[in-house]
């Protein structure tokens, strides 16, 4: 059995299941063998380097495996009319789980069950064979592993759980790196709940001596609880979460992660433990550990991939106790090239104008979370050169960057957003950007701001683009005086795209969209895409995000019928006629091309037509 097992991971039989899934050529092939020995040695010193130096030369050796070797050349695959695939890990383990009438399984942590994964099999043993319990389906026990062939640990783990056992083959770097997360939070979570258990000296029947001590206040500096919010976040950069809830239920803790824009149930941790989570994350961002009936905000700066990551802090009491969001200002995002966006050609023509004429406001619009400040602060790189001061008001400050004087509003010593604008004219800005319009006050002093020759960005939380002007209007700025100061308005809203790696044709009727609302120009039967699920994107169909706008220069024939007898109706039908297009128009030409869905601009978007 052991001999029909090794050869089955054998170099020779590798190589031939990959030359079977045509993932190598014959040639690649023969120069792995060839070069295997040499690489073999370069990989041993590696891990004698980074492992525990007392292992024996074979037990250092038995931890590469030819698997590894493959790897080290990272080679590519090109293949006939399809784009060139590197070969990584989940590619093999496919390859092999296909040739072994295996299922693969590419794990998604988000679907993991804490108490199960850890819960089942010690860590010793999961470590040892690399086992890991995913979840219970059909009253069978599914395990992970790398090795499906490794019979005596998998009878010992149908013995312990009391389940017949159904193995799927997953990756050994995803399997060893899910084991140290999982078992990790496991251990850092039940050592604090242990700590947090009272001791009490039993005395018969007659009483319970009880330690007065409070339950609500275990130590946010012990270890534990430190491991365990650390994990919270390097987990949350890892899925690429944009937003870590943490809320109190009446019986768990519940923390939750929005990734690409849709909240994911991560964990459900003792309800005991909640407190403690929360004056952890008040402690790191100097927030008032004693207050907790009113609201708080901080941030937290800390280090990923060797780049600081803001992390804003909003604590709030809610039924149960303090509910706590960190929402995650990760500069890979927040700075980008402003035509990554999302934009198409046409519309960034216009944006570029718009943000290039030497004074007057530019107002992006669109609901919290729309990746308003993703625009602001991308456009502001863009502009930003030595011979250009720009200075921002923000409340608070999302994102630092050396560049911008950048000012944080602080409303308790009258730091507001009219009072830093009124200030900042005497320090010589060419550039200012306001966080948000929220008042009266405020627009007032971004138009005097604009009409002393200074260009403006700010936001304002509007439907679309023609409402904007309304709402200027509403907030009490006279006609004449937004006649102007407005450049033009950006509305925008962020959909998920296609995953390039499932992304599949379909065929669907016009007469179907125009049903749900989505009018397009042909007629007849339309090829859409979607997203038919896989490892890449956790079987969502989606992977990342992209924006869909309304791009609106405010033109002369629009300020002529800017009055206060304007109707909505009529300043929209104006500004359709000089070419706008509407946010549904604009996500439409989005999913013909095949970026997105139809479902994902429903989501977004309303009819206008």
């Amino acid at each position: 059995m052991q001999d029909q097992k090794d050869k089955r991971f054998s170099s020779q039989n590798i190589c031939k299941v990959l030359l079977a899934a045509k993932l190598i050529s014959k040639e690649q092939a023969q120069d792995l063998l060839k070069k295997e020995n040499r690489v073999r040695d370069i990989l041993l010193k590696q891990v004698i380097k980074k492992n525990d130096k007392n292992l024996s030369k074979e037990q250092q050796a038995a931890l590469i495996s030819f698997i590894d070797v493959i790897l080290y050349f990272k080679i590519e695959r090109k293949m006939k009319g399809q784009p060139s695939k590197k070969i990584d890990e989940d590619l093999i383990y496919h390859a092999l789980a296909k040739a072994w009438k295996v299922p693969y399984k590419k794990i998604d942590p988000l679907k993991l069950e804490l108490n199960l994964v850890t819960g089942t099999i010690s860590k010793s043993f999961a470590t040892k064979h690399l086992l890991l319990p995913l979840m219970i389906e059909e009253g069978k026990l599914i395990v992970a592993t790398p090795d499906p062939f490794n019979y005596e640990a998998l009878n010992d783990v149908e013995m312990v759980s009391k389940l017949k056992v159904k193995t799927v083959v997953s990756s050994k770097s995803d399997i060893e790196k899910l084991i140290n997360e999982f078992f990790g939070f496991r251990y850092s979570i039940s050592a604090a709940e242990d700590l947090f258990s009272t001791k009490g000296l039993d005395i018969g029947n007659l009483e319970q001596f009880v330690s007065l001590k409070s339950m609500d206040d275990l130590p946010s500096t012990d270890q534990h609880i430190v491991n365990a919010v650390n994990h919270l976040f390097t987990y949350s950069f890892d899925q690429k979460a944009s937003d870590i809830h943490i809320e109190p239920k009446r019986d768990i803790c519940l923390v939750r992660m929005r990734i690409d824009g849709v909240l994911h149930t991560v964990y459900k941790l003792p309800k005991k433990l909640h407190n403690a989570v929360v004056s952890r994350i008040k402690t790191l961002s100097r927030l008032d550990m004693a207050e907790k009936r009113r609201p708080q905000d901080g941030r937290i700066k800390m280090e990923k991939d060797k780049t600081e990551v803001e992390i804003r802090v909003s604590t709030i009491p809610v039924a149960f106790g303090e509910k706590v969001v960190l929402r995650i200002m990760d500069p890979d995002v927040l700075f980008q090239d402003p035509e990554m966006l999302g934009f198409f050609r046409e519309d960034f023509e216009k944006y570029k104008k718009l943000v290039a004429l030497p004074f007057g406001i530019v107002l992006v619009t669109g609901p919290t979370g729309s990746g308003k400040s993703t625009t602001l602060y991308s456009t502001l790189r863009m502009l930003s050169s030595p011979e250009v001061n720009i200075t921002t008001i923000e409340d608070p400050i999302e994102m630092i960057h050396e560049e911008f004087n950048q000012i944080a509003v602080q409303p308790s010593i009258g730091v507001t957003f009219s009072a830093v604008l009124r200030n900042i004219l005497r320090q010589d800005p060419d550039i200012i950007m306001v966080g948000e319009i929220r008042d009266l006050e405020t627009a007032q002093s971004a138009v005097q701001a604009a009409l002393t020759g200074h260009l403006v960005l700010s936001t304002l939380h509007t439907n679309d683009a023609v409402s904007t002007i309304f709402r200027l209007l509403d907030l009490g700025i006279p006609p004449y005086l937004v006649h102007s100061s407005l450049n033009g308005i950006v509305a925008q809203r962020l959909v998920r795209k296609i995953c390039p790696h499932c992304a599949q044709e379909f065929e669907m009727d016009a007469r179907e969209l125009a049903a749900l609302g989505l009018h397009i120009k042909s007629k007849g039967v339309i090829k859409l895409k979607h997203g038919k699920g896989c490892v890449k994107c956790r079987n969502t169909g989606y992977k990342g995000r992209t924006g869909i706008y309304e791009i609106m220069p405010y033109s002369e024939t629009l300020k002529q019928l800017t009055t206060s007898d304007t109707s909505l109706a009529d300043l929209r039908k104006k500004a359709v006629q000089e070419g706008l297009v509407l946010l549904r128009q604009n996500g439409i030409k989005k999913m013909l091309q095949g970026h997105t869905t139809y479902q994902e601009i429903l989501k977004v978007s309303w009819d206008l037509v």
